[in-house]
Parts: structure tokens; sequence; C-alpha cells
């Protein structure tokens, strides 16, 4: 637990800023559920950079499912990680309007969903890739006692350089016992684990889950489900097996195919334990197919 001793050790968070005096903001790059992004100038540096921007009354919202848990900020959250598959957090605060914002290095790319979409023959070619280095920034965060809780293709960006990098941590919490209790039903309807749906205790696993469903998307361009939209078509999650990928894409390696359905499977007993051992499986399978080097 020294990461997380060491996130609530930091000191005090940075003043109050004014982002429009600060910032330059040059044009919106992204927009999730609770926030907007922007590619602007940091006036003080003079470099390019990412701003997000938190919306005050949805963040209190959420904030509304951890009274009393001591949940650390987004910010505080991401200004303490530091991996290569992790998109890096300059700088957090609050803003004059009393939202929160982070500063982070600025990544010339695409979304991850956009690929998955696509189809083409860049993702194709990396996908294997792909899914590792997503593994290798998922696995980081296990091992530093998170739970993301939120991992799927439009939480990824692709480099134009083909880097892999995490890029939100919104609902990311501390992997401990008051935040591993039944009851907090967050995330993302299409990659939630069926623990997760039941309001059940959950661990990381509801994350494997999460990574197994989007290796799934990101190989076959389909989810294992029909798209959930409402609570009922969730609960297929539970209750209807998944469609297998294998048959899906016929030509799918078997050791691959096989690695992503056994991250998808309903009972969590049945999944992986772990990122690692998924990947190790991965790495396998690119060391004999000679697609990347392992």
């Amino acid at each position: 637990m020294d990461f997380l001793k060491k996130l609530f050790n930091r000191g005090p968070k940075v003043q109050t800023v004014n982002i429009e005096e600060r910032f330059t903001l040059q044009n919106r790059v992204g927009q999730g559920s609770m926030s907007k992004v922007w590619k602007a100038i940091d006036n003080h540096s003079g470099k390019t950079v990412a701003l997000k921007v938190l919306d005050r009354a949805k963040l209190a919202r959420l904030n509304t499912r951890f009274v009393g848990m001591n949940k650390p900020s987004e910010g505080m959250i991401a200004s303490v990680l530091d991996h290569p598959n992790v998109v890096k957090t300059i700088e957090h605060g609050i803003t004059t309007e009393k939202e929160e914002f982070l500063v982070m290095e600025y990544l010339e790319g695409v979304s991850l969903s956009f690929l998955v979409d696509l189809q083409n023959d860049r993702m194709k070619l990396n996908c294997l890739n792909y899914c590792i280095q997503l593994g290798e920034g998922l696995d980081y965060l296990h091992r530093n006692a998170w739970i993301h809780r939120d991992l799927c293709p439009r939480n990824a960006i692709v480099t134009d350089d083909d880097v892999v990098k995490l890029i939100d941590f919104g609902l990311m919490v501390p992997n401990t016992p008051d935040f591993r209790k039944p009851g907090n039903r967050t995330g993302t309807a299409n990659y939630m684990a069926p623990e997760l749906i039941m309001r059940q205790a959950t661990d990381e696993r509801i994350d494997l889950f999460s990574y197994g469903v989007t290796c799934f998307e990101m190989f076959s361009g389909k989810l294992p489900w029909p798209s959930a939209d409402t609570m009922e078509s969730v609960l297929q999650h539970v209750n209807k097996e998944p469609k297998d990928l294998r048959k899906l894409v016929p030509e799918l390696d078997e050791q691959i195919g096989q690695a992503i359905m056994t991250g998808i499977e309903r009972d969590p007993n049945r999944r992986w334990r772990t990122v690692r051992r998924m990947l190790n499986e991965f790495y396998e399978a690119a060391e004999r197919l000679g697609l990347m080097d392992a």
C-alpha cells in the first residue's frame, strides 16, 4: 500500500486558477460524461497541453456515492500515476469557478474507440500490440492498488506512433475493503461485469471483465453481447452466454481467442485472477506467431 500512502501524504493542491488567464484554449479535443477537454497553450510554460475541466454538478452527484469514504479526487489519483501506457498528469487544482481541472500531456492521436469502429488495416495489424499495451497500463494500476471501474475503448488514446495510453480515471477507486463493498454500480454499461451489475462485492476482476470485452471488440468490431442501453439488456451479461470470438474471427489464433474468452467469464472465479496472467497468454502467442517483440 506504499502507493496509496504516497497519494494521501502529498502536499496541498495547487492554488485556485483562472484558467481563462492561465491557458489559451485552442480547440475541444474530447468530452466525457463529466468533463470537457481542450487542447491548450499553458501561458506559464508555453507548452501545448490537454486541459480537462470536470463538471461541478455532475462530479458532486458522483461523490454522493462515496460519502464518508475519503475517495481521492481524479486529480489526486492521476498526478501520482507514472507508466508509459498511462497519460501523464502535470498539474491539478480548482478553477475560480470551483471546478476541478487537470493539466495533462497533450497526445497526438485518436481514441481507441475510433479504431475499434474503423477496423482498418492499422487496427488489424496492431490489434494484439494494442491489447498488450492496454493490459500493461491496467496491470500497473492493479499492482498499485487501484480498481479502474471504467475500462473501455473510449478511455484510451492511440498515439500517432502507436502507443496506447489510458486517459480517464474519474471512476477509479482504491482497492481497499470499503471500496469493494456491494452496492455501487458505476461504469459503462457494455463493459460492466456481472457482479457489478448485480451490486455484489467487487474487486479488480471487474476490470479484467472490461478488459476482456474491450479486447473482444478490438479483434472483432463487435461486443460479446448486444449493445446495452437498458438495464434489461445489461442483464444479458449475467443471464446469457457471450458470442464466441473464435467463431466471429475464425482466423484468430486459438490461444489469443481463449485468453479473451476467459477474461469475459460471467463467474469472476473462472476469469483470469490477474491481468498479468492474461498478458502472459498474449505475449506467448505474439512470440510464437512472430507478431511483435516479446
